[in-house]
């Protein structure tokens, strides 16, 4: 790596030649691909954008004009351009790159970014801020001001807020460049009308020719930018034959394109020209996700965020490395046998057919199952809608991806009275995406909603059930609640109780005799039972898988109470709302003394990227902190005598109102 070694910013970048710039390129692509080979990441996306990357750094200057990610896995050629490769070998781990735009890391990463859509409003804020403190780029008053640009892409373009952004970015009366990165994708295939329009717009014969006799054209215009020029001397006929039509054109935005996303002399070219035209102008740049290697290339949607994998040296054939089975491969198997049974199941997902497990159920179910693409709010609706008409509709989504639809299940769902059921895979700490994916505050959305059922699994069999009992629930909107993980076997041999409303299982202790009993929401509960079992000579210790988070247990909560067990309350959630206030309000309500009620969950502080179990051991959540807690717990009621020298911290910062002893 010769070339991508010297780069320490873009003012190296900046040295080569033109013609150096494709070897720089693939030596990014090599990078790229061996690191995620080994670690996993987002690949095929980021091998989409590095010609178009380097030409952006080439071109512009973003350690003073701004520079705006939509979709931000596109990141990682920005980041080793930006002087991040010596990063790199620790990608998405929190001494190392993170996988997403990161502000804490670099000035060139403007916001943390890892949710479409909200790139082109952002850069709008941006573009009238830098107006208010006459900063902008302005031809003539301010040739050296601030000019913005922000890069959209992976079929992001179609999400409601992007439209809401392009609606006002045309209004602007400044520099305002749009790089819209069409690679015919979304994470999965892209969909909706939209989608149809830039595919025939890219196979369009008339377009290729239409292409040519604009350059013969333009190449006429004496002096003077080809944009500027093109735009306000040569008329509506010439304006036509360098717009891609006249969609974009009704925001109030210029449109130039597509060209060719690999081609770095044409990039250069255009972007050069765009980068002082004066008013809103999209840029549609045709690239190839996956670009540069054949299996990649050949399914971008396998390799849009694999793990880690073995690629043979000619870097023709790949091998997945094996892990264990996952609760996305449980969902999608227990969806289907729910559909089977059920004619009236239908389901959906926003652009995630692969990450939700939807891509294996919607070849046997095409006429009732969906892809909206990157659109949740419609996506909610849109069940909505199916229920009001008789259906039982499941959206598989991420927990992270929630909140772009609370107000439609607000609105639409519960107050209409409707049952909608929300899968929410990723739910809780979610590892190397970091905070931008974490899916921490879902059960403090929805516990708002009244009729609400939320519930969580904490294996395949626990997950099946919790289908079968959404499956039959009327009441209200409901919700299913699972971690990026594989599924535990602890209890996969034990008969799985049906869920019943408000109901907790028992899965080890004797609550009789319990020193302290532990209500765990989701899969902690198996680590709170590893916990219990640790600290078996020391304390008798009740665990319960406590199954839903409204309505939550309240007849086990009175009778722990009563008895005076301890009650230590466990989630992979936030503890502000969570599952642990839950108790807490259902013990108040029923008058009873909270004092002996503990909570551990998600502290109210970003966690950033690194791998799942260390995100639990650092927040003080995995069975050698559990068991820790437990202890402490028993000191503080005076149940054992405490260690000589040792000191209990009640008041933990990793955790609120959780007496977890300082690490």
């Amino acid at each position: 790596m010769k070339l991508l070694s010297n780069i320490n910013s873009p003012a190296d970048l900046k040295q080569l030649t033109v013609e150096q710039l494709p070897e720089l390129a693939a030596e990014i692509r090599t990078a790229i691909c061996d690191q995620v080979s080994r670690t996993g990441g987002h690949l095929a996306p980021n091998l989409g954008v590095v010609e178009l990357t380097i030409a952006l750094h080439y071109v512009f200057d973003f350690g003073h004009d701004r520079l705006l990610f939509d979709v931000g896995h596109q990141c990682y050629p920005h980041k080793l351009l930006t002087g991040r490769l010596p990063m790199l070998d620790k990608l998405r781990t929190r001494e190392g790159m993170a996988g997403f735009p990161e502000p804490r890391e670099s000035p060139y990463d403007l916001f943390s970014v890892g949710h479409a859509g909200t790139g082109i409003s952002t850069a709008v804020g941006m573009a009238r801020g830098d107006l208010l403190n006459k900063e902008s780029f302005e031809p003539q008053e301010r040739p050296d001001g601030r000019r913005v640009v922000t890069l959209i892409g992976d079929a992001s373009i179609v999400n409601g807020v992007a439209m809401e952004g392009l609606n006002n970015a045309g209004t602007l009366r400044r520099q305002f460049l749009v790089v819209l990165n069409d690679n015919g994708m979304s994470i999965a295939k892209p969909q909706g009308a939209m989608a149809r329009y830039f595919d025939r717009l890219r196979i369009s014969n008339i377009y290729t020719g239409m292409k040519r006799e604009a350059h013969r054209v333009l190449a006429r215009i004496p002096g003077g930018s080809l944009l500027e020029e093109a735009y306000h001397r040569t008329g509506e006929m010439t304006k036509a034959m360098i717009a891609e039509g006249s969609w974009f054109e009704h925001f109030g935005l210029l449109t130039v394109g597509p060209i060719d996303g690999h081609d770095l002399p044409m990039l250069v070219e255009y972007l050069a020209e765009a980068k002082d035209f004066d008013r809103p102008l999209v840029l549609h740049v045709k690239t190839i996700k996956g670009k540069g290697f054949s299996f990649s290339e050949g399914d971008a949607c396998k390799f849009h965020s694999p793990a880690a994998f073995q690629m043979d040296p000619d870097g023709c054939r790949v091998e997945m490395k094996k892990g264990g089975r996952s609760f996305t491969a449980a969902f999608a198997d227990a969806l289907i046998d729910v559909m089977e049974r059920d004619d009236k199941v239908v389901a959906c997902t926003a652009a995630m057919p692969d990450g939700t497990g939807l891509n294996k159920v919607m070849p046997l179910f095409p006429d009732r199952t969906w892809d909206v693409g990157i659109c949740e709010s419609h996506a909610m609706d849109m069940m909505a809608g199916l229920a009001k008409t008789g259906y039982k509709p499941f959206f598989a989504v991420y927990s992270t991806f929630l909140q772009r639809a609370f107000d439609q299940a607000f609105q639409e769902v519960s107050l209409q009275g409707l049952s909608v059921r929300l899968c929410l895979d990723r739910a809780g700490l979610v590892g190397g995406d970091g905070a931008v994916h974490h899916g921490f505050c879902d059960v403090a959305l929805l516990r708002s909603l009244p009729g609400a059922a939320l519930t969580a699994a904490i294996d395949e069999p626990s997950l099946r059930a919790a289908l079968e009992f959404m499956r039959t629930y009327e009441d209200g909107l409901s919700a299913v609640r699972y971690p990026r993980d594989n599924v535990p076997v602890r209890f996969i041999e034990q008969d799985c109780p049906s869920f019943e409303l408000g109901k907790a299982r028992l899965l080890i202790g004797d609550p009789e005799h319990a020193d302290v009993a532990v209500l765990a929401f989701g899969t902690l509960a198996l680590d709170a039972v590893l916990a219990a079992e640790s600290v078996a000579g020391e304390a008798h210790t009740a665990v319960y898988d406590a199954r839903f988070a409204k309505p939550v247990d309240t007849e086990l909560i009175r009778s722990l109470i009563e008895r005076g067990t301890p009650v230590l309350t466990i989630e992979d959630h936030a503890v502000v709302g969570g599952f642990g206030a839950a108790v807490l309000e259902a013990a108040s309500e029923m008058g009873l003394d909270t004092a002996r009620i503990h909570r551990l969950g998600l502290p109210d502080s970003w966690i950033h990227q690194d791998s799942r179990p260390s995100q639990l051991a650092e927040v003080g959540l995995d069975a050698p902190a559990i068991a820790r807690a437990i202890r402490a717990m028993m000191d503080t009621a005076g149940t054992r005598p405490k260690t000589p020298g040792r000191t209990v911290n009640i008041e933990s910062k990793r955790v609120t109102s959780a007496p977890i002893p300082s690490r």
